[in-house]
């Protein structure tokens, strides 16, 4: 399939009567593009969506991070077809999930190598959190600004994101300066400034804990906060953090694992090897499959470590396995790192510049292909482009055939890792051409 190609009005009529129907008896809360979008997809291959009324879109949201192989990649869909006719469910030792953990293991940091599976990232961070509880006898835990890590009770007492707020008493949570370079809230200028929040973060971390941290949970690069890049010394510095108070250092590679960076995991940038790893997303290439993976001696805590202390009923089931086993080796055997490296500088080439061009952006960031792209309302003050606005350009780029999380002033590409250089290139060109119409009707070419 090509895109862009509009043949109705946006959404069309099928993908409106569709939706409405589905309204119906739909809980609110759906992910704002759903919803803002309006449309209702037939089908999908690559990095090409169509909606019911025939209309094509540019995929530059792969579903936030998730679609790691592009929609419908044939070995992916052979290996769910093929192990849907053996075994679909259950916690037995299978073929799949056996080849699958020894896979994951070889990939991992040299001695984080025990794998247990799940179905959600949330659940994945919060067994990570149960094990560091267990491992290391404290109950604290602490995160950064900005993070996202899931929407449960554990997760949200360590999300950065602000979506915390309204949900009353939640467990013991340290929230500690993120390394956010174009937002620095100290107002300093990398690399001159010494990484100086990594000593705010220390020194907040000592003043505020009660000696009880049990585990530091870092994401090498933050995605919910707009593709953040850190220098590579912040993790670094992250992790002596945890070291000095006895905690697990905890890396969550939900978003960045598996090569989004153009690296299987993103930590490596920093060189860091953590205690635990979270996993997920991309991992299973849209099918719901997450996990951890640690260090040996920590996975020995108890109760964790005892029968049923860790699993999960859905957790490794033999279709999930397949899916997975079949994400890493069709990443491997295509060469799929290569083409994120490349594509994704070219698609960081042209984003770079895009500020001689449009006043409003503001940023410009990104590793592979998970980029980042700020708009500002002003480049002095930074502040942040408004939300109605930022509406209007997703609105635009729909119009045109682009399905990108342009609704908000941090727009965040994270295409399929196997976007062609073509395609991304043309998807960037209708964000663009979004952006500056917007422009253009506010008055600010």
């Amino acid at each position: 399939m090509k895109a862009p190609h509009i043949q109705t009005e946006i959404p069309g009529p099928k993908s409106r009567e569709l939706v409405r129907f589905e309204q119906q008896h739909l809980a609110p809360g759906l992910q704002g593009f759903a919803l803002s979008s309006g449309i209702a997809v037939e089908r999908a291959e690559g990095s090409v969506i169509e909606d019911v009324d025939g209309n094509r879109y540019v995929d530059l949201i792969g579903g936030i991070g998730v679609n790691a192989l592009g929609h419908c990649h044939p070995a992916y869909r052979k290996a769910l077809h093929e192990q849907i006719d053996k075994a679909t469910v259950g916690s037995f030792t299978s073929a799949p999930r056996a080849q699958l953990i020894n896979e994951v293991a070889k990939l991992t940091p040299s001695g984080v190598d025990k794998v247990q599976l799940y179905s959600s990232g949330a659940e994945a961070v919060e067994s990570a959190f149960r094990l560091a509880k267990n491992y290391t006898g404290k109950h604290e835990v602490a995160g950064f600004w900005g993070a996202f890590h899931g929407k449960t009770a554990g997760t949200l007492a360590v999300n950065g994101s602000g979506n915390a707020r309204t949900y009353g008493p939640l467990p013991p949570g340290h929230l500690l300066p993120y390394a956010n370079c174009y937002r620095c809230p100290l107002k300093l200028k990398y690399p001159s400034c010494g990484v100086a929040c990594a000593d705010l973060a220390r020194e907040q971390l000592n003043q505020a804990t009660t000696g009880s941290l049990a585990a530091v949970i870092i994401e090498p690069i933050q995605g919910t906060a707009g593709n953040v890049v850190p220098p590579p010394e912040f993790m670094q510095r992250a992790q002596e953090m945890a070291r000095e108070h006895g905690a697990v250092f905890i890396a969550d590679e939900m978003i960045t694992g598996f090569g989004r960076t153009g690296r299987w995991f993103a930590s490596e940038r920093s060189g860091v090897t953590a205690d635990v790893i979270t996993i997920g997303k991309g991992f299973g290439s849209g099918f719901p499959i997450s996990g951890l993976v640690a260090k040996a001696e920590v996975a020995q805590a108890k109760p964790w470590s005892n029968q049923s202390g860790s699993s999960s009923s859905y957790g490794g089931n033999p279709l999930a396995a397949a899916a997975a086993l079949a994400s890493i080796e069709t990443l491997q055997k295509e060469h799929v790192l290569e083409n994120v490296r490349e594509v994704g500088a070219a698609m960081l080439l042209e984003l770079r510049s895009w500020p001689d061009r449009l006043r409003w952006v503001g940023d410009v960031r990104g590793e592979g292909l998970l980029l980042g792209v700020e708009l500002v309302a002003d480049r002095n003050t930074k502040e942040p482009l408004p939300k109605k606005i930022c509406q209007e350009i997703f609105q635009e780029g729909l119009r045109r055939g682009l399905l990108a999380m342009s609704y908000t002033h941090a727009i965040r590409l994270q295409p399929a890792l196997t976007i062609d250089q073509e395609t991304a290139l043309a998807g960037l060109a209708l964000l663009r051409e979004a952006v500056e119409v917007v422009a253009r009707r506010h008055g600010a070419r």
